[in-house]
């Protein structure tokens, strides 16, 4: 059920429709919109009478929402949502593609801070690196923990990078929200709906990949769990499924940019480095993607890939995340779009041990 405000509502009315809504036992969801407030509602508790609602002052119309995911539908906030940080210029969802880079993992201070220096002169606004990591193998690089958000942290300090980086249970994340600026939400945990219920009570912004084998709709309900807990800033990722193709690591489907964007409000990024899985195929996906209309890219550097602890195939070098930005932000202009310009004026770091700062 949807409760569309008329233009001229006043947050009196608006709090008086939220506070009927909850006395019927029902959760509201308050939706500024660019000419009108939405009011969604939740609850398990069978079918609400509209006549309840829609003669109280300010209300415009009271409509039943056809899809089975409500919150992150376009009938609830026909406006897309546009995520916001502030103190700087980032974005995701706005007219900038949000670029997010950095490695798989934060393996020393040195790789990642070497990273970032990087990633941060080419005009990312965004840097990623995981801390906590799902393995298939319990025996390989499972990440440095809070030592590695406290890497990340220092990051943020010294570029202004805002940071991006993965919790995969309720005890990382409790110190991902502490550290982190966006909360990611990984493939494997896509319909973890304990842990997306957690993120839904985050104040923080939320990352969610797409599972390997989710349909359109799977992954919109799971991004629906998060707004039902309260959380409405949520970015979807296309991260590839998996195909019968032996080529790459995942089939990318940048098909499902367009009809995410026709159902849903929610900004919609894509990952051509899980997406594919080979390092000579992100730069070309990457074009693609922003060429089909992605809010933005999330893609794997790292400073010496070859070496990498994790997912190196699949890592560009530095100097070809230089490239790849130089390709994209042309194909940004024709949508009218932009992406970051660089930031020349960025040296050099020198990087210490942490024993001698």
């Amino acid at each position: 059920m949807l409760v569309v405000m008329q233009a001229g509502a006043t947050p009196q009315q608006v709090d008086a429709v939220c506070k009927r809504i909850e006395e019927l036992g029902y959760v509201p969801h308050n939706m500024p919109g660019a000419q009108r407030t939405a009011i969604g509602i939740t609850g398990n508790r069978g079918t609400i009478d509209p006549a309840s609602i829609e003669e109280l002052p300010g209300v415009g119309e009271v409509i039943r929402v056809s899809k089975p995911y409500k919150l992150v539908s376009r009938e609830v906030k026909p406006d897309d949502t546009i995520i916001r940080f502030p103190g700087t210029d980032a974005t995701i969802g706005g007219r900038e593609l949000a670029v997010i880079a950095g490695p798989c993992s934060v393996e020393s201070r040195d790789q990642a801070l070497t990273t970032a220096e990087r990633v941060h002169r080419a005009g990312a606004r965004f840097f990623r690196g995981g801390a906590f990591k799902p393995r298939t193998s319990p025996y390989t690089f499972q990440g440095l923990a809070e030592d590695g958000l406290k890497i990340l942290a220092e990051i943020r300090e010294r570029f202004g990078l805002r940071i991006v980086t993965e919790a995969v249970d309720h005890e990382s994340m409790d110190q991902v929200e502490q550290y982190a600026d966006v909360i990611q939400i990984g493939a494997r945990n896509m319909q973890n709906f304990s842990l997306l219920k957690r993120a839904g009570r985050s104040r923080k912004p939320v990352l969610l990949k797409r599972g390997i084998a989710a349909t359109l709709e799977e992954f919109l309900m799971a991004a629906e769990y998060i707004l039902s807990e309260g959380n409405y800033n949520v970015i979807l990722c296309e991260r590839g499924i998996r195909t019968f193709a032996d080529h790459t690591r995942n089939t990318l489907d940048l098909s499902i940019v367009p009809a995410v964007q026709r159902l849903s409000h929610l900004p919609i990024i894509v990952d051509p480095s899980h997406g594919t899985g080979k390092r000579n195929k992100v730069t070309p996906l990457s074009r693609a993607a922003v060429a089909v209309g992605a809010s933005g890219l999330i893609v794997e550097v790292h400073c010496n890939p070859e070496k990498a602890l994790s997912d190196g195939m699949q890592s560009i070098f530095p100097d070809q995340f230089d490239t790849l930005m130089d390709h994209i932000r042309p194909i940004a202009a024709v949508l009218e779009r932009s992406v970051a310009p660089r930031n020349q004026a960025a040296e050099p770091i020198t990087v210490t041990s942490a024993a001698s700062r």
